[in-house]
């Protein structure tokens, strides 16, 4: 498989200029969640990148006009990420008419005036970062409804044509429905082109990764369990919680989870890398800040185990707040240890 030069150990930025916390998309929250003594610690930390979640509205109104404003906070993380020596990967994590955790909000995959200013965006960032080496561009964080793979599958290669009339070079990442899932990885086409990544993310056992939240239906707000478990009992307990849901990957295995639990969800992805000779990339991957600390650094050590054996590259989620925050007090016990498994 090829490898993701640049791009092996990361970290998510998210809450920042995307899904603000507090829904406050404000000068004010921009200038102070990060800022350049944020980035001097992730290269203290020995990582290569970050992943810059941004919502369209940041940088462009719902006409189509282009907000100098919201562009400014993007030119400094790109600038201050190359002063450190970090890559970047400027990842669309809302446009106009879709997010991934908004189920009425899903016009996009229908609407050719919203799927022309996706592009149309795109080729403005390509205009502004398209020459920065340290950038990558990731078209659209977590599609999720099935019924919309192929539609997904021509705006992406459309919106990568449009790209690539301005530059042959910059590489670009994609995934597909179910949220980036590694099934999903199996319904995108690989457009045309050179210097394409696929990516996927990774909160598996989710029974586990998101034990307490509050935004998945049916998780009861008092749910705790350990990791690592049995296979077997995450699937009992994920069966009588989630009926049908939220069971892949997951065996009558009475043994406790390992790496190589993951080196086997992993499989598909890898081999659908290498069918389409691109690199693989995690975009996403952590624990909820409700569960035991021993056990998230246990579950970090074994997915990070199963990252270093099959050469895949990845960004862990999150950097700060949205409930995954590795600076947050939460972490305060296992970060030591946390931050050289990154």
């Amino acid at each position: 498989m090829k490898e993701f030069t640049g791009f092996l150990r990361g970290i998510d930025l998210g809450g920042w200029i995307s899904q603000c916390v507090g829904n406050n998309y404000s000068e004010e929250h921009y200038s102070t969640f990060i800022t350049a003594a944020d980035f001097d610690r992730i290269a203290g930390w020995g990582l290569d990148h970050v992943r810059l979640p941004f919502d369209y509205n940041v940088v462009m109104t719902d006409s189509g006009e282009f907000i100098e404003s919201g562009f400014k906070h993007i030119d400094f993380a790109v600038d201050e990420c190359e002063k450190r020596g970090l890559n970047i990967v400027l990842d669309l994590h809302k446009t106009a008419g879709f997010v991934f955790d908004n189920a009425d909000c899903f016009d996009f995959f229908d609407s050719a005036e919203l799927q022309d200013l996706f592009v149309k965006l795109w080729i403005e960032m390509t205009k502004r970062y398209g020459n920065r080496k340290n950038v990558v561009f990731e078209l659209l964080n977590e599609v999720t409804d099935e019924a919309v793979a192929q539609k997904w599958n021509k705006i992406a290669a459309r919106t990568i044509g449009e790209i690539r009339k301005l530059n042959n070079d910059i590489r670009i990442i994609i995934g597909g429905i179910h949220n980036d899932s590694i099934e999903g990885l199996s319904l995108l086409e690989k457009p045309a082109f050179d210097n394409i990544v696929f990516t996927f993310h990774c909160y598996d056992p989710l029974l586990f990764t998101h034990q307490r939240a509050y935004w998945v239906p049916e998780m009861p707000s008092d749910y705790s369990i350990n990791y690592p478990a049995s296979e077997k009992k995450i699937l009992d307990e994920s069966k009588r919680l989630f009926v049908n849901k939220f069971l892949d990957g997951l065996e009558e295995n009475e043994a406790p989870m390992s790496s190589e639990f993951f080196e086997r969800i992993f499989k598909d992805a890898i081999e659908i890398a290498e069918k389409n000779d691109v690199p693989l990339y995690c975009g996403e991957y952590g624990v909820i800040d409700r569960a035991d600390p021993q056990s998230t650094l246990n579950w970090f050590r074994d997915i990070h185990a199963a990252f270093e054996k099959l050469g895949i590259a990845r960004a862990a989620w999150n950097y700060k707040d949205k409930d995954y925050g590795i600076i947050d007090e939460h972490y305060d016990a296992i970060r030591d240890e946390l931050v050289k498994l990154l």
